[in-house]
């Protein structure tokens, strides 16, 4: 981060003792707390419902999460000499959950259902007001971006090892996507996804839980959203089960974390299935090959490519044997 960007932090009412760098942003000692300050990536009208859904969560005391400070001119986003936009948050002195610790990922995962619990957003019209994410539509323009991966590949005379590999099991994964559009997209007709009153985080993974000496907390809301609350546990879930070879018991114990908290309903364990049996993974290795360099591609693509069929059986298994397929 540009060391410039540190004199923003003149146009805010604090006062500033000190600061160091963090990951991609800057940490300050204030009179207001912790803070950090770093660059806003999020669209620039997202910020103010951001910023209300922030407030509805802090006046609900139900979990402790981030909140975005204004300036003098009560701006939330500041921009600097090259207009590049950065937002200042308080934050917390701790680090973050651990993948590798089980009992920290039961913890996240209740975090995780007290969050949306307090989402039920049905009593402020003005949050009501941002569009809902509708995942058929999100994997329809993956199965696009996929044919096109596909076709250039066919036409491609000079293959690498890379793209042989990626080739034989393409199919496979290509026809799995679009089974699971299809499905999504006939059982969608029986749910009104606009009913929709609960806001995700978004990006609910163990880089933006950060353990404390008075319990968890949660940052970087840029990506919150109306959306199915199971958005929020998909991720966290998906993350933790790829580490573990997609183990049964893990998924039993993560389920029933939040079970004991929020119960998942009938629609909620569909839309689960749903985003856990899409070739996600795939379309993301596929993607980043298409849309980078392919005079020269990293060995690490093979790597993950190798482990996403050797892990496939195991992710079958653990769908027909957790929603009983």
């Amino acid at each position: 981060m540009n060391d410039r960007a540190v004199s923003l932090l003149e146009q805010y009412e604090i006062e500033v003792s000190r600061t160091w760098k963090g990951r991609g942003a800057i940490l300050c000692d204030s009179d207001r707390g912790l803070l950090i300050l770093k660059e806003y990536c999020g669209p620039a009208d997202k910020i103010k419902f951001q910023d209300l859904y922030l407030r509805h969560l802090q006046e609900s005391g139900a979990v402790r999460a981030e909140s975005i400070l204004r300036t003098r001119e009560d701006e939330m986003i500041v921009y600097d000499q090259d207009r590049t936009p950065y937002i200042v948050k308080t934050y917390f002195d701790g680090r973050e959950c651990s993948h590798r610790d089980m009992r920290e990922c039961r913890q996240a995962v209740a975090v995780m259902a007290r969050l949306h619990e307090a989402s039920d957003l049905s009593a402020y019209g003005e949050l009501q007001e941002q569009p809902v994410f509708v995942i058929e539509k999100e994997y329809e323009k993956h199965n696009r971006e996929l044919k096109k991966v596909r076709k250039f590949l066919w036409e491609k005379s000079q293959k690498t090892d890379f793209e042989i590999y990626l080739m034989k099991h393409y199919d496979y994964f290509m026809n799995n996507a679009l089974q699971i559009t299809d499905e999504l997209r006939y059982d969608a007709y029986e749910d009104d996804p606009y009913e929709f009153s609960v806001v995700c985080h978004g990006d609910y993974q163990y880089h933006n839980i950060l353990m404390t000496e008075d319990g968890e907390a949660l940052i970087n809301f840029e990506k919150c959203v109306r959306d199915y609350p199971v958005r929020d546990l998909y991720l966290f879930m998906r993350k933790l089960l790829e580490k573990n070879n997609w183990s049964q018991t893990l998924g039993d114990m993560l389920i029933e974390s939040y079970n004991k908290i929020r119960g998942l309903t009938k629609r909620d364990y569909r839309q689960l299935y749903y985003r856990l049996a899409y070739p996600e993974k795939f379309w993301k290795i596929a993607n980043f090959y298409y849309n980078s360099g392919k005079a020269w591609i990293p060995g690490r693509n093979m790597e993950k490519m190798e482990k996403l069929f050797a892990q496939e059986r195991d992710k079958q298994l653990f769908l027909e044997t957790i929603f009983h397929i």
